[in-house]
């Protein structure tokens, strides 16, 4: 059942809600959350047909809020509300509304849909295009306890990925996020299935898909090991490669949909990770609505390493080298692994000290005076003019 208003109110909007509900025969409310889909008109179809699918799942009033452009100045002046409210069968499972602003009161869309969400109900937010840079700050994003955006869509993946670690906060989650779960999930059931150190990593993609720098940082920051971005024709992730000192874990996924999984001495498996539909992305993330602080921190670790991604990566790679036989990957992570060695090489000479008690010794002690090549050479000398005491002795 369709119900069109044109410019219409909040109020006449719930009325119509209630109306449509006796006609079709269900008073009652069966919604368990609001979901408010804040688009243009090119992508309302698809975003609200991926939302009517996932309302399967999950029953829900969705707000579909469609903000229209005015051509003229006197159009801009003038606020207008148009309302489309469906229920029934043409609402999937729960009841839609869709809402076109105009005029001033797109600067006001949270007043509009405050008075339509559901009571007692959680609320999320999602941005299928042009979504802000701070969620949480956004009018309609503050009505909201969980925020979803796609940085896929965005014209600058990875500096819109920076962005949204400057200004997360706990309930902000990202669909490019939600695309690489079952590789996060295939790729943890594969390292518990060995004993091994990680020593380097490496994750191939296609260009600007912010999914593969996710993985990549969600990689780093869970070993502690530098990791390879590497760019591919796609589609979407293709491979990640995983250097350990029981010989490398392969996941590939040239197609798209059937992968591969190859571990040192046991035989390679195939595993299905086709790319997911927006649907299933959605329907997902409306399982969970508490904070995702394994995103956060993945986001957070990321960012710096995107940062300093060149000279991180060669520093790291001379580090994960140097100390690929110590017990603790993660001390090759920084620029403060460096010193180790050295701290190293300056124990020797003390360690070696108490086994020889002739020259070596001097020449540490001499070294810990801060004297020079040359303070040693009066040491060995002298040990040079003691050889005839000795001869004269055997005598």
């Amino acid at each position: 059942m369709k119900i069109d208003l044109t410019d219409t109110t909040s109020s006449k909007i719930n009325k119509s809600l209630v109306l449509g509900r006796r006609a079709i025969g269900t008073p009652a409310v069966g919604m368990v959350l609001t979901l408010v889909i804040v688009t243009d008109e090119e992508n309302a179809y698809d975003a609200l047909k991926a939302a009517n699918e996932a309302s399967r799942e999950h029953p829900s009033r969705k707000l579909v809020v469609i903000k229209r452009v005015s051509r003229s100045p006197r159009d801009r002046a003038k606020a207008r509300l148009d309302a489309e409210v469906r229920v029934g069968a043409d609402a999937g499972t729960g009841e839609t509304v869709i809402l076109r602003l105009r005029g001033e009161v797109i600067d006001h869309a949270q007043s509009v849909v405050l008075p339509l969400l559901l009571p007692d109900a959680p609320v999320v937010v999602w941005w299928p295009v042009n979504a802000p840079t701070d969620p949480a700050a956004d009018p309609l994003g503050a009505l909201a306890q969980r925020r979803v955006t796609d940085t896929y869509n965005a014209e600058h993946p990875i500096r819109e990925l920076a962005d949204r670690a400057e200004a997360y906060t706990p309930g902000d989650t990202d669909l490019a996020w939600t695309r690489i779960t079952p590789w996060r999930s295939m790729l943890a059931a594969a390292l518990d299935q060995v004993a091994c150190q990680v020593i380097s990593a490496e994750v191939e993609g296609e260009e600007f898909n912010p999914s593969v720098e996710l993985l990549a940082m969600w990689l780093a920051g869970r070993l502690g090991v530098t990791v390879r971005r590497t760019a591919s024709i796609g589609p979407g992730l293709t491979a990640v490669r995983l250097e350990t000192d029981c010989g490398p874990i392969v996941l590939d996924r040239p197609d798209g949909s059937l992968a591969t999984l190859c571990v040192q001495g046991q035989p390679d498996r195939a595993v299905a990770l086709k790319r997911r539909e927006t649907a299933e992305l959605i329907a997902e993330e409306l399982r969970r609505l508490d904070p995702d602080d394994t995103y956060a921190a993945a986001l957070r670790y990321g960012v710096e390493r995107l940062v300093e991604g060149g000279p991180a990566s060669d520093a790291g790679g001379s580090g994960a080298g140097a100390g690929s036989g110590a017990d603790s990957g993660a001390g090759s992570r920084a620029d403060s692994g460096a010193p180790d060695p050295g701290a190293a090489d300056s124990g020797a000479p003390d360690s070696g000290a108490p086994d020889s008690g002739d020259a070596g010794t001097g020449a540490a002690d001499s070294a810990a005076d801060g004297g020079s090549g040359a303070g040693a050479a009066p040491a060995a000398k002298s040990g040079g003019k003691k050889a005839p005491a000795k001869k004269a002795a055997a005598k």
